[in-house]
């Protein structure tokens, strides 16, 4: 009988004890509680997609980036066949230097009608003098003031046709400038700096205005959104600072700041009645990561990482340990 009782007592001391050993385990490596002055919530780290797509319809004569890629601002990712817009702007080109001389003709017109008037006006003048004394007749003087008149009118004309050169000029650089401009858009650059998610059209295809040939993922604004009730929402204001904690890479902690708070509650119950009821509304707060920081790591960036967001509620209150800065070396 003794014999019996012995194993059995010995299974319950080891049983005990591993209840001991396994609860100072779990306090030792228990998160500590997160202080009133704080809020948390999770979230997935998110970035702004951009699609690099067509203005026009055409061919696309090659990309220049994979999917993966890191490209800078201003890179160039791909080209549309301009052929065409080549050949359109020759001939704009062409058109602008003929209404060109269309203006340096009708400059000269108006050279000659000004000297056509003024002659016409000395020879009026001179019949208003020798009529007076009976040296000619009141006939000549009569077409000398016919001819005046003519030479304004004439002159006037001659006026107008410049300005109508001038006018012709300016459609036809416009008309140059937008060729020239879709001959730029056919030239697909990278807004911002970021990573080519997807690569959507290959070199040859023909595509419709519009037609996308990446998705980039823009680096630059990097965020994770998250979700507080009422109470905590209410003091939280832009510019606060927080805090990022990544479920890959529990031991760093990102310091990022609050961009965005929602003006009005995300969901609600359907009648929100009761201060019970109120405390349920839920906010949205977007939590930035430094632009800075970002071009230091941005090979390391990554979309979809889930983790932790913390803000601050009180300005003045410390950040705990556990969530001081730390950042990879």
């Amino acid at each position: 009988m003794a014999n019996n009782r012995t194993p059995t007592i010995a299974i319950g001391i080891i049983l005990i004890v591993g209840i001991v050993v396994g609860g100072y385990l779990w306090q030792q490596f228990q998160q500590p509680g997160l202080p009133e002055s704080f809020a948390s919530g999770n979230g997935q780290i998110e970035a702004t997609e951009v699609d690099i797509a067509t203005k026009l319809p055409g061919r696309l004569v090659e990309v220049l980036a994979r999917e993966g890629d890191l490209v800078g601002p201003g890179q160039i990712l791909a080209r549309m066949d301009s052929e065409q817009q080549e050949a359109y702007l020759r001939e704009a080109e062409a058109q602008l230097r003929q209404t060109r001389e269309s203006k340096n003709r009708a400059l000269a017109i108006v050279t000659q009608r000004e000297s056509e008037l003024a002659f016409a006006e000395k020879e009026y003048q001179r019949s208003q003098v020798l009529v007076k004394d009976a040296l000619i007749s009141r006939e000549k003087v009569d077409q000398d003031r016919s001819t005046k008149q003519t030479a304004e009118a004439a002159l006037q004309a001659a006026q107008v046709g410049v300005r109508e050169a001038e006018a012709a000029i300016e459609a036809a650089v416009a008309g140059t400038e937008r060729i020239k401009t879709d001959i730029g858009d056919g030239t697909l650059k990278a807004p911002a700096g970021g990573r080519v998610l997807y690569r959507l059209a290959e070199p040859g295809e023909v595509l419709a205005g519009g037609g996308k040939v990446l998705t980039v993922l823009e680096l630059t604004e990097v965020y994770m959104s998250i979700f507080l009730p009422a109470g905590q929402a209410g003091r939280v204001t832009v510019g606060d600072e927080a805090r990022i904690v990544l479920d890959v890479r529990p031991d760093l902690v990102i310091p990022a700041k609050i961009s965005f708070v929602a003006p009005r509650a995300q969901f609600t119950p359907k009648e929100v009645e009761t201060r019970t009821e109120r405390e349920k509304l839920m906010f949205r707060i977007k939590v930035q990561i430094d632009p800075a920081l970002l071009k230091r790591y941005v090979e390391k960036v990554k979309t979809g990482v889930r983790g932790v967001a913390y803000v601050r509620l009180d300005p003045d209150a410390e950040w705990p340990e556990n969530l001081q800065v730390r950042l990879p070396q």
